[in-house]
């Protein structure tokens, strides 16, 4: 392992001339690591970012007047480090801009108690505060589930059951918070067996959220005034005594087109306190709730938007190539969107800042991307890719139409377009805000000598591991599956699945300075070095 003193002596004999050139051999340039490294872990801006767009702006949810705000500070900061051709770049029509303003649920019989709560996403308001005696509806998939419901529930507070059972406050009995010890970053390193996949899954959940929009008009014709819904739990028990807010909150997973709107206000309550309620019904007693959802729909066909920023390249031959970087703005409306995906758009906006500001000239030009609606199914990087990369083909049977195109089944290969050739990777930042480990290579084993290269003289920062193993769920989906190689950063994961994913704690609290500045210079060393190689990434 290189120590900090060796890394110093390597530094001082790049500086002095002896560097070995970046080229076909993949040799790291260690004169700008150097640089690198000391503009990011010495000058770094990226808690300042943190702060301007976690805690100034807050919540990003696709659509919202706050995103809007987000991706007018994403074009201000990189016009501020000095990219060009700064841009936004419209993808399509996204659906309705939607607002929570103060929502309340107040718990007046038996007891008096304020439960905290939130609106599902895309929630109608109530008109006013709105109080009623609470009943329990049990989960069921079929319509024939209306009928003994039918003329029973009106001026009701329906405390809805999604699942078979209760949610259960399950023990904590591991830790939280996680970094990858020595000995999981070496199995990081060995293939596995691919997962048992189910192709039919989506397609599950998608018939079955339709079948929620059904229920969601149901319950309006019945006169019910609101619903109330538990958050949802883990695994390891980590979303106790917080609030979680996605799709699966919503009454159908297209709520936020006017078509699919939902018809009555739903909120999200704890688990804790959905399991008191549940015990109060299931005893007998009398229960009744004040519930207020102030929202407002700011727009039934809001545009949907990526931001775009590039240090051009400077090579005759390569300039037309570009190497990209990206990370999604918009975020869920719980929380305020800091691990997900706010951490990745700080990390990536610190690289291109780190580079300019060492005054690089890259072959390539480098690209940042700023992907907005991947919340609701890649839908910004998806537009982006099938425009600019390659046409995607997709089954267009009954119950894929009912899944955003991006996530739909492939129905064909990937016809390529003019820049299909000319991007040589596409790194993602998706995985919170934890250090940088290493590299998934999905498969692309031809990647790996040189990723071995490049990591060498980072080992002092914990960068070691090249894993032949894929993971990425997020905008680098469209890309791998267009052929462009996407090599996905390997983070610690801290408490990103088990506390903060979509959850009222994914705030700024949960970012840790000395993580982010590392992946900041991490992710900009991989971007000189990809832009300045003599060949695109292998592909396969």
């Amino acid at each position: 392992m290189t120590k900090p003193i060796a890394w110093l002596a390597l530094a001082l004999l790049a500086s002095s001339g002896a560097a070995l050139a970046q080229g076909a051999s993949d040799e790291p340039d260690l004169t700008m690591y150097a640089r690198i490294r000391d503009e990011g872990l010495s000058r770094s801006r990226i808690m300042d970012y943190a702060f301007q767009l976690m805690d100034r702006i807050g919540p990003r949810l696709s659509g919202s007047p706050n995103l809007d705000r987000a991706v007018a500070w994403a074009v201000e900061r990189m016009g501020e480090v000095g990219l060009e051709n700064v841009r936004r770049d419209r993808w399509g029509e996204f659906g309705m801009g939607w607002r929570q303003r103060l929502v309340s649920v107040t718990l007046v019989e038996p007891d008096t108690a304020s439960l905290p709560a939130i609106a599902a996403p895309w929630s109608p308001p109530t008109s006013g505060p709105v109080t009623g005696e609470v009943v329990y509806v049990k989960g069921f998939s079929e319509e024939s589930g209306f009928a003994p419901l039918r003329g029973t529930l009106r001026g009701k507070i329906v405390m809805l059951g999604r699942a078979p059972g209760l949610p259960e406050v399950t023990p904590i009995d591991r830790p939280l918070f996680e970094r990858f010890t020595d000995a999981q970053l070496a199995e990081f390193t060995q293939p596995a067996a691919a997962a048992p996949t189910n192709p039919e899954a989506l397609e599950q959940a998608f018939a079955a959220a339709a079948f929620y929009e059904r229920l969601s008009r149901f319950f309006a014709d019945e006169g019910v005034r609101a619903v109330l819904t538990p958050t949802g739990n883990n695994q390891r028990g980590g979303m106790s005594g917080m609030l979680g807010a996605d799709w699966n909150y919503a009454m159908g997973m297209r709520a936020h087109r006017r078509d699919h709107a939902m018809q009555v206000p739903v909120v999200v309550v704890s688990i804790e306190d959905y399991g008191r309620i549940s015990r109060l019904l299931e005893r007998k007693e009398r229960v009744r709730v004040t519930v207020q959802v102030d929202a407002e729909f700011t727009g039934d066909r809001i545009d949907g938007v990526n931001v775009f920023g590039e240090i051009p390249g400077s090579d005759a031959t390569r300039s037309a190539e570009w190497v990209m970087v990206g990370a999604h703005l918009d975020s869920w409306h719980v929380g305020t969107g800091a691990t997900d995906d706010g951490a990745g758009v700080i990390i990536t906006l610190e690289a291109i800042r780190i580079l300019r500001a060492v005054g690089v000239r890259p072959r390539r030009t480098i690209r940042i991307a700023l992907w907005t609606g991947e919340e609701q199914g890649l839908l910004g990087s998806f537009a982006y890719v099938t425009r600019e990369i390659a046409a995607l083909p997709r089954l267009d049977t009954p119950a894929q139409q009912l899944l955003p195109e991006g996530m739909r089944r492939p129905a064909g290969a990937p016809v390529p377009k003019p820049g299909q050739a000319r991007l040589s990777a596409y790194y993602n930042l998706d995985q919170g805000g934890g250090k940088i480990r290493g590299v998934r290579l999905t498969g692309r084993m031809a990647m790996a000598p040189i990723f071995e290269r490049w990591f060498a003289p980072l080992e002092d920062l914990g960068v070691t591991a090249v894993s032949p193993r894929g993971g990425c769920a997020s905008d680098c989906v469209p890309f791998e599956e267009a052929g462009i190689p996407s090599p996905l950063f390997l983070q610690d994961p801290l408490d990103l699945p088990t506390r903060t994913l979509h959850t009222s704690a994914d705030t700024a609290d949960h970012l840790i300075p000395e993580d982010l500045k590392q992946a900041a210079v991490v992710v900009a060393t991989m971007l000189y070095n990809t832009a300045m190689r003599d060949e695109v990434m292998p592909r396969r």
